[in-house]
């Protein structure tokens, strides 16, 4: 667990993450720092998911410094692009994609959520669990228009069709969101394999509870394990008193 340096609260910011029973390595990124909280998640398994993943986060925040403005996050993302698709040349342009997502505390009570892809920034204030993202899938557009039933096997399929993402030819950019960070709140950041994974009543339990952060974490991994650990799975929260 670390402790993020601001004038008037108190924030804790901790994480976990899993390969899982799926896959033979661990396809998704964890960082945090006193900067931010953030998770990638490369698409697919073979190396360019890998390099997609390492530059993405390496090349992000390597970006952060300074006050974070919108005008410095677009210019990341950007950033994380260009660096993304070039990966993917060296590689011969195998697919080379992941998603990106992060959470970023300023020094007053506003943080900004940076969202590209279908990994999520959850938040539990008083007794609600919302979530604040949306997944930029087919499956997202198909639920929110019902095109099919959300548990149908075309929505199943349509988890897998990323519209935005780190690498992709036309450099889509991503969501910002700007949030207001109170006492009492708890942020999670996670990849797909958390959220499609642990149902939303074991999420909100996990951040109801006063236990140490990094019990936290790494008891909504184990939760993804316990599903059957069909995906890579990460998780960081942030705790604001």
């Amino acid at each position: 667990m670390i402790a993020i340096p601001h004038p008037a609260l108190q924030l804790h910011a901790a994480g976990a993450t899993a390969v899982g029973n799926r896959y033979p390595a661990n396809f998704d990124v964890l960082h945090l720092d006193d900067r931010a909280l953030a998770v990638a998640d490369g698409m697919g398994t073979s190396e360019g998911s890998a390099a997609a993943g390492r530059t993405a986060m390496a090349t992000f925040t390597a970006a952060l410094g300074g006050e974070t403005t919108p005008e410095l996050l677009r210019a990341a993302v950007a950033d994380v692009q260009r660096d993304v698709r070039e990966a993917g040349r060296r590689l011969g342009g195998e697919l080379t994609g992941c998603t990106l997502t992060a959470l970023l505390p300023t020094g007053t009570d506003l943080a900004w959520i940076v969202q590209l892809g279908d990994s999520r920034v959850y938040r539990r204030r008083g007794t609600l669990l919302e979530l604040l993202t949306t997944d930029h899938t087919a499956a997202w557009l198909g639920a929110v228009n019902g095109w099919y039933p959300h548990d149908s096997p075309q929505a199943h399929s349509a988890r897998y069709q990323l519209f935005r993402y780190a690498g992709h030819p036309d450099a889509p950019e991503a969501d910002l969101i700007a949030v207001t960070l109170r006492p009492g709140d708890t942020y999670l950041v996670c990849t797909d394999g958390i959220a499609e994974q642990v149902d939303y009543h074991r999420i909100d339990a996990h951040l109801a509870s006063t236990a140490p952060l990094t019990e936290i974490a790494t008891a909504l991994v184990d939760d993804s394990l316990h599903a059957g650990g069909h995906d890579n799975a990460t998780a960081a929260l942030l705790r604001v008193l």
